[in-house]
Formats: C-alpha cells, sequence, structure tokens
C-alpha cells in the first residue's frame, strides 16, 4: 500500500526541483513511487495538474505495437497498428491511475497565489536517504497518510514547524 504525502512550496519551479530529485532517487532504487504530481495555482486562482505520467500516450504507444503484431498475422500490419493506436488511446485516457484528479484540483484550489504543490505516492522509501536530499528545499506538509511520527520526522526535516 502506497503513503500519500503532499507538500506545499511556494513556486512551481521549486515543487519541480523537488520532483526531479525524487525521480532521480527512483533509478538510485532509494524511493519508489506510485505517481508524483505537481499542482500549481496561476495569478488568477486557476489550479493546473502537471503530471508525469500520460496514460493517453503511453496506451496509444502499446496500442500501435500490438496492432501491429496482430496487423503481421492479417497481413495488415499499418491498419492494424492505427486501430490499436486508437483503442490504447482511448483505454488509457479513461484510465486513472494513481492520486484522484478531483482530490488533487481541491488541494489546488487551497494553494496561494503563484503557489505550488507536490503531490506524491511512495510505495517504498528509506528515509534516512531521501530526507536529506530535499529537505534544503524546505516545504509545508499539507497532509500524507504517514503515521503521526513519520509525519513529524518529515516535518523536522523540511523545517515546517506548524503541525
Amino acid at each position: 500500500m502506497s503513503d500519500l504525502i503532499a507538500v506545499a512550496y511556494q513556486d512551481r519551479e521549486t515543487a519541480e526541483q523537488v520532483r526531479k530529485e525524487l525521480l532521480a532517487l527512483t533509478k538510485e532504487h532509494v524511493i519508489a513511487l506510485d505517481d508524483a504530481v505537481v499542482i500549481s495555482r496561476d495569478e488568477k486562482g486557476k489550479v493546473k495538474l502537471h503530471q508525469t505520467l500520460n496514460p493517453a500516450g503511453a496506451g496509444a504507444a502499446g496500442g500501435a505495437l500490438w496492432g501491429g503484431l496482430i496487423g503481421l498475422i492479417f497481413l495488415a500490419p499499418l491498419l492494424g497498428a492505427a486501430i490499436g493506436a486508437a483503442a490504447g488511446g482511448a483505454a488509457g485516457a479513461v484510465t486513472d491511475l494513481g492520486v484522484d484528479d478531483k482530490f488533487m484540483k481541491d488541494l489546488g484550489a487551497k494553494l496561494p497565489e503563484q503557489g505550488a504543490a507536490l503531490i506524491v505516492l511512495v510505495r517504498q522509501s528509506t528515509p534516512d536517504k531521501v530526507l536529506p536530499r530535499i529537505s534544503h528545499h524546505g516545504g509545508h506538509v499539507i497532509q500524507t497518510s504517514l503515521s503521526a511520527e513519520a509525519e513529524e520526522r518529515l516535518r523536522h526535516a523540511l523545517g515546517d514547524d506548524a503541525a
């Protein structure tokens, strides 16, 4: 089961830097993420979601591959690839993996103008290796599903004294 962690930052650039650092840590097998989304709120109050995973694009690519292979059997690989890409793209577009979009938009509406937040679903991590790499960015913990002890450790590492 994954843990949800939402941390607010002063701007989108900081949230993006933390996300890049976490993605680099996944390559080092220090943390395993199911999702990592940056939410930003512009000067007009509009909330935008900046997701790392595009299910429609991934579905289209997979569908094209499988459609092409099936098309080879029936001697129409281009037609099979086109149909597979369309079907895969449609399936990927309706598939919602990770954090619920409505939840993220509701959370984003509470951010100050020009503010941002990073929401991650953490499947597994080694906190003593992750926290030193992201703590210098600061941040304010706005929601977690962590235990009280783990949440307090995260707040302390980020310099967030508010409970």
